[in-house]
C-alpha cells in the first residue's frame, strides 16, 4: 500500500499550528555539477526527522547541524558547501562544484498564558493576540475571565491561581506572565508556574513583592533552580505604569527572547543575585 506523499510546504502548516519548531534549508545557488537543483529543500523537525532532500550525505549532515543552532536562535544562516575530490569519494558521487544553503527557522506562533484578567492582564492579552501569540488567561472571578474582554485569545479558562497547569499542556518553550490582583495570588500563580519549567516566568511586582513571593516559595521546598527562568518584574525596562505601557513592555521583551538579544535589566538582575547570595 503506497503512503501519500507529504508536502513540505503542508508540513510547515502543521507544525506552525501545533506550535512545534523546524528549520528549511534551500538550495539558493550552485556553481558546477552538484547532485540537487537551486530551490531544492529539506525540512528538519526538531524530534531530528527531516523532510525532503538537498542532495544527501555530507551536506545534508552539515545542515542538519546548522539548523538545530538556527532552531536555538530563531536566527537564518548561510551554509556554503564545496564538493572536493575527498568528499565526493566519501559519498560515491560523480559531481562536484559548490553549493549555498539557506537555513532559515520556521517561526512558531508563540504560547502564551496569562494569569490574571484585570486590566494588565487584558492589556497584555491585546498585545499578544496582535503578535500572533496563541492566548490562554486565567482568572478565578467569572466576571473578568470572560471572552468578550479577550477576544482572540483561544481559551479563557476560570479556575484557581494554584490549580495546576499541566493539563493545559503549555509547551516547554512557552512563556507565562502573572499579572493577579494580589500577593497571596501571584505566589500560587508562580508556584504553578513553576512546575511546568518553562522558557520564560514574568512576574509583576516591587522588589520587596518579589523577594518575599520567592522566598516563601523557597521555605515551600523550591529550589533555586526553579527560578533560572523567572523574569521579575515583568517587561522591559522602559519606565511603565500604565497597564497599556506595561503590556508594550512585556511585548518588547518577548520579542527579545525570541530573538535571542534579551538580557535582563538591573531590576530583574536582584533577585537572581539574591537567589546566587542563598546557594
Amino acid at each position: 500500500m503506497k503512503h501519500a506523499k507529504i508536502d513540505i510546504y503542508e508540513e510547515i502548516v502543521r507544525l506552525r499550528n501545533i506550535g512545534e519548531p523546524a528549520a528549511l534549508a534551500t538550495i539558493v545557488r550552485r556553481i558546477g555539477s552538484t547532485p540537487r537543483k537551486d530551490s531544492a529543500k529539506m525540512l528538519i523537525r526538531k524530534d531530528g526527522s527531516s523532510l525532503g532532500s538537498i542532495g544527501g550525505g555530507c551536506v545534508e549532515a552539515e545542515v542538519w547541524e546548522i539548523a538545530q543552532r538556527v532552531m536555538s536562535s530563531n536566527r537564518p544562516k548561510i551554509l556554503e558547501y564545496e564538493m572536493t575530490d575527498e568528499n565526493m569519494e566519501e559519498e560515491g558521487l560523480v559531481c562536484g562544484g559548490k553549493v549555498e544553503v539557506f537555513v532559515e527557522p520556521i517561526l512558531v506562533n508563540s504560547t502564551v498564558i496569562i494569569l490574571g484578567c484585570g486590566h494588565v492582564g487584558q492589556s497584555i492579552s491585546a498585545q499578544m493576540v496582535d503578535l500572533g501569540c496563541r492566548v490562554t488567561v486565567v482568572d478565578d472571578r467569572e466576571s473578568f475571565a470572560s471572552t468578550d474582554r479577550f477576544p482572540g485569545t483561544e481559551r479563557v479558562l476560570i479556575r484557581d491561581f494554584g490549580e495546576s497547569l499541566a493539563d493545559l499542556k503549555i509547551p516547554q518553550d512557552g512563556f507565562a506572565f502573572i499579572v493577579t490582583r494580589g500577593h497571596r495570588h501571584d505566589e500560587q500563580a508562580l508556584a504553578s508556574a513553576l512546575r511546568l519549567g518553562l522558557r520564560y516566568i514574568g512576574l509583576i511586582g516591587s522588589r520587596r513583592k518579589i523577594k518575599i513571593i520567592v522566598t516563601n516559595l523557597l521555605e515551600q521546598g523550591f529550589q533555586i533552580a526553579n527560578f533560572k527562568n523567572l523574569y521579575a518584574p515583568i517587561g522591559i525596562d522602559i519606565g511603565s505604569e500604565s497597564p497599556p505601557e506595561i503590556a508594550v513592555s512585556v511585548a518588547a521583551e518577548l520579542i527579545a527572547i525570541r530573538k535571542g538579544v534579551h538580557r535582563r535589566s538591573a531590576k530583574q538582575d536582584f533577585i537572581h543575585k539574591f537567589l546566587a547570595e542563598m546557594s
